[in-house]
């Protein structure tokens, strides 16, 4: 755990500077001892790890007064030698594993006289066995040496004291006006959030003016919303507007998984900003900031929210006061359960949404216009028809889509059309399709072809029964191809592309809707291959229908009178109740779907031969073939 973990690192620390005040004691006596050593022998040593000295004894034989060996069976044997003409003691120290080939080649082969040290001799030439300034490095290398682990725990202690654990720091961009680029003309539509944001400039402008109506921190901002919206753009649109500077951080980096490691980046971030007067924090991503504090074990997580807590307090102090904190998170209250106190910090908060289908097609046409002329072919674009096919994308990924149109474009050398973008969304949203995966799989194509047009024929067979003519079915459909190439992100071997619509309040026949054309794809296996002949390839289908139901039955209670929420009754007898009308609509949605598929048998026989040999049907090819196709059957539907 990370107290004791920080409780064996103080310690070890404590340990480590104990250690070294005994080194630096033991070092202090061995000085001493040498002195009086000295005293007691005042002849010089000559201290030398010369080898060459020992070789050279023999040819000095006659000037060689005496030869000891001093701790012979030691790691470092000493050669102690005197000549007769000089005053002075040599001392040669020589490794262990240096000193028995010296003794049998130089000293026993040479027949060189030698004898060991006595103790009585050590003694009184104290001096020998020491190793002066030299003895004290090698002491000093060997303490190092047997407290290696310590030292580097302490010089790593030393370092994250002074620069933080790794993830306690968190990066912080300090972006000046002069740098920020764009304005708040680029948020395209979003004229309810344009709104916003300048009543938060008004307040930031006119600050005297709300504290008289005391209201004295209208100043930290929540922005919330899908990503790709525009929220990290907007603070920056809104420090250039104020000119002033933004300071840019990551919420996520603050997750650093040590005990205070967030909340010193957060009081170190808040510095750097009271440093500069004036100015906006921005923290994007943050929203574990804002789950409910006490959820888990690790209490100390809560370290982090509580010290952002009291520094969003902080515009009522003067260190403070022109700091704006601006937090943006991809979930909101309404979503996501949201700590309360954290929530009351931010008076101001801007809810992002999806542009809808004017504002994706403003937006298509602000992105392409931003290339050289040339490269867009103006004449063959129907930015319409592409903003309905694109719905519920965020502007980041229409960008992207339009990124990628370009590829294509500077790839196949041809100019930018509709075509082109409906490939590129294509690529951007569902991948890149493989037909060698499915070319040698026919029995699988076949399957999939007609698994695919089974989902088809039941998104279109409401107005099919309504009477409709086939080209307004061909207008209400939002069919874009059928495909039996494999899709490696999908982990399919075919798919119906489909474009979305901007519903988000679907009726309880629109649901049903949803349901029957989800149930298409394994009636029309069930059609064409029995009941039992029915492939594992409708399990996402299933899985989608069953919580289809569920937010129909149990969450909004459409088939009962009494409107509950069942999930929240945890009653044994209301879950049964619940599943037994479930499994009960379920049955009669799947059998309305079996049954009505089988009028179209005729048609799916038909297109299955052209999608095999083709691959892939656009949705224009299609309808033309259900004008052959479809007549036969069509005067049996009722």
């Amino acid at each position: 755990m990370p107290f004791l973990y920080q409780l064996r690192i103080a310690l070890r620390n404590i340990y480590v500077r104990v250690a070294l005040a005994c080194a630096l004691a033991a070092s202090i006596g061995a000085a001493l001892y040498l002195a009086n050593d000295v005293a007691q022998d005042a002849r010089p040593l000559l201290r030398s790890q010369n080898i060459g000295e020992i070789t050279a004894l023999p040819g000095q034989r006659a000037r060689l007064e005496f030869l000891l060996l001093a701790k012979p069976l030691s790691d470092t044997p000493r050669y102690v030698f005197k000549f007769k003409d000089a005053p002075s003691i040599h001392v040669v120290k020589v490794p262990a594993t240096s000193h028995l080939s010296l003794e049998r080649e130089v000293l026993l082969r040479n027949s060189l006289p030698y004898a060991i040290a006595s103790d009585a001799f050590l003694a009184s030439h104290k001096a020998v066995l020491q190793d002066g300034d030299d003895g004290a490095l090698a002491q000093a290398g060997s303490f190092a040496q047997r407290h290696a682990l310590d030292i580097i725990l302490v010089i790593l202690l030393l370092c994250m004291l002074k620069f933080g654990l790794p993830g306690m720091g968190v990066k912080a961009n300090v972006l000046l006006p002069g740098q920020l680029k764009g304005s708040l003309d680029d948020l395209i539509g979003m004229d309810d959030i344009k709104q916003e944001v300048l009543h938060l400039e008004d307040m930031i402008r006119n600050r005297a003016l709300y504290r008289s109506h005391n209201i004295d921190k209208p100043f930290n901002v929540m922005l919330t919303g899908p990503a790709g919206t525009g929220k990290t753009k907007l603070a920056g649109y809104l420090a250039k507007r104020l000119d002033i500077a933004l300071i840019q951080a990551s919420g996520s980096a603050l997750e650093s998984g040590y005990v205070g490691g967030g909340a010193k980046a957060l009081n170190a971030l808040y510095r750097k900003a009271c440093a500069r007067g004036n100015c906006i924090i921005f923290l994007d991503e943050a929203q574990t900031l804002f789950m409910p504090r006490g959820r888990g074990e690790r209490k100390w997580e809560d370290d982090t929210a509580n010290t952002l807590l009291g520094l969003l307090d902080g515009v009522k102090s003067k260190e403070g006061a022109g700091v704006i904190w601006i937090v943006a998170s991809n979930f909101d209250d309404a979503s996501t359960p949201m700590d309360e106190a954290m929530l009351r910090r931010f008076p101001v908060k801007i809810n992002f949404r999806l542009p809808n289908k004017a504002e994706r097609g403003a937006l298509l046409r602000h992105f392409l216009s931003q290339k050289a002329d040339g490269c867009v072919n103006w004449d063959k674009l129907d930015l319409a028809q592409v903003a309905e096919v694109t719905a519920n994308l965020s502007p980041a990924l229409l960008e992207t889509v339009v990124e990628r149109s370009s590829m294509l474009a500077i790839q196949e050398k041809v100019l930018i059309d509709t075509d082109l973008l409906f490939r590129a969304f294509e690529r951007a949203t569902i991948g890149l399709a493989d037909r060698a995966a499915t070319a040698e799989k026919q029995l699988q194509r076949e399957r999939i072809a007609l698994h695919e047009l089974g989902h088809f024929f039941m998104q279109i067979d409401p107005w099919l029964r309504a009477g409709l003519p086939l080209d307004e079915v061909k207008q209400k459909s939002h069919l874009l191809k059928i495909s039996t190439e494999a899709v490696s992100k999908l982990g399919a071997l075919g798919y119906v592309l489909s474009s979305g619509d901007d519903l988000s309040l679907r009726t309880l026949e629109e649901l049903e809707r949803d349901v029957i054309g989800l149930y298409g794809g394994v009636a029309a296996e069930e059609l064409f291959y029995g009941a039992r002949g029915i492939s594992i390839g409708s399990q996402n289908d299933i899985e989608k229908a069953t919580q289809l139901l569920d937010t129909m039955v149990n969450q909004l209670s459409m088939y009962s009178r009494s409107k509950l929420d069942y999930r929240k009754l945890q009653h044994a007898h209301g879950d049964e109740r619940t599943l037994a009308l479930v499994e009960a609509k379920a049955d009669e949605l799947y059998s309305y779907t079996l049954n009505a598929i089988g009028d179209y048998r005729h048609a799916i026989e038909a297109i299955k031969v052209v999608l095999l040999e083709r691959y892939v049907l656009s949705k224009d090819a299609v309808f033309e073939l259900l004008e052959t196709y479809l007549v036969p059957a069509h005067g049996r539907l009722d």
